[in-house]
């Protein structure tokens, strides 16, 4: 039995050699032989010179150096798929997937289970944060069109055979999150509480989160294009009473019943608005739909050791 730890890192520095300490450690009490994949996003911190120096005496460890950053999507997805373990477990360097859960991943593994994932019930982050994403995460699981596992990292054990399927999908932009759910295979969780980040700061900002968020909706749902149908319906509709509406009072009253300018140009100002963030959403699903026609590659390496 062999199992494969992907690891993704950019400017990691402060957490990468203690991350390392404690896989190596737990898989030494664990008795196991194992593979720990890191997967570097081009940091600028020093930490690719910390892991080069790691993997010159550890055989076990494997890096992957990307050319550039290709984000928190593509490049834990391309380190997923270079794994060759019996399952392959997705851990992040911060510490906020604690270390406890490899041994449980592997535990309901050998039980036969072939997806498992680490679900946070509750988080020492800041609370409003934790509120919003569980809202997030109920409102994808509105709009998909099959049942999301809610409140995961992405942290998890993955079988050879469902790393295989993944293989097959080609797809350059994953939502993984959603993508380990549509595959079809049972999916158990492990519950935790999830730390704090032990050292360094979040990579996550607006853009990066609001660019999950919206892959999250585009790539598994239909219903916002729907949705957007329904809207310019009713907006015809209701924008013709209203016409009907004037229309019917300015011939009963036509000399005291003066329209003004005030209720044209708050329509105006409501129906634009409604149309700009329709077509957002449209150019969202056009946007996806030119990553898949370029097919590019999830990362392009730049560097490979031990592999």
């Amino acid at each position: 039995m062999k199992i494969s730890v992907v690891t993704p890192t950019y400017n990691e520095f402060d957490n990468i050699g203690k991350i390392y300490d404690e896989i190596k450690n737990k898989f030494k009490e664990i008795n196991c032989e194992y593979e720990h994949i890191i997967i570097d996003n081009n940091s600028s911190d020093g930490t690719i010179d910390k892991i080069k120096d790691l993997a010159k005496n550890d055989k076990n460890l494997k890096i992957i150096i990307n050319s550039k950053n290709y984000g928190h999507i593509r490049s834990p997805f391309h380190g997923l798929l270079q794994s060759n373990g019996d399952a392959t477990i997705l851990m992040a360097a911060d510490f906020q997937d604690p270390i406890d859960l490899i041994s449980k991943y592997i535990t309901e593994w050998k039980k036969g289970n072939k997806i498992i994932l680490g679900e946070k019930i509750t988080s020492d982050e800041n609370k409003i944060k934790f509120s919003l994403r569980k809202l997030f995460y109920n409102f994808l699981n509105y709009l998909s069109e099959f049942e999301l596992t809610k409140n995961t990292t992405g942290s998890g054990i993955f079988d050879k055979s469902v790393i295989e399927k993944l293989r097959q999908l080609n797809d350059p932009y994953p939502y993984f999150r959603g993508l380990i759910n549509e595959i079809g295979i049972e999916i158990k969780t492990i519950k935790f509480n999830q730390p704090q980040r032990k050292y360094g700061v979040t990579k996550n900002n607006f853009s990066t989160l609001y660019d999950i968020a919206m892959l999250g909706i585009v790539k598994h749902s239909r219903r916002p294009l729907r949705f957007m149908v329904l809207i310019g319906f009713l907006s015809s509709a209701i924008s013709l009473m209203v016409a009907l509406f004037y229309f019917i009072y300015k011939l009963l009253f036509w000399n005291s019943f003066s329209l003004g300018l005030a209720p044209i140009i708050i329509g105006i100002f409501i129906v634009s608005s409604i149309q700009i963030t329709l077509l957002g959403l449209v150019g969202e699903y056009i946007g996806i739909i030119l990553l898949h026609q370029r097919n590019l590659p999830l990362v392009i390496e730049k560097e490979r050791i031990n592999f």
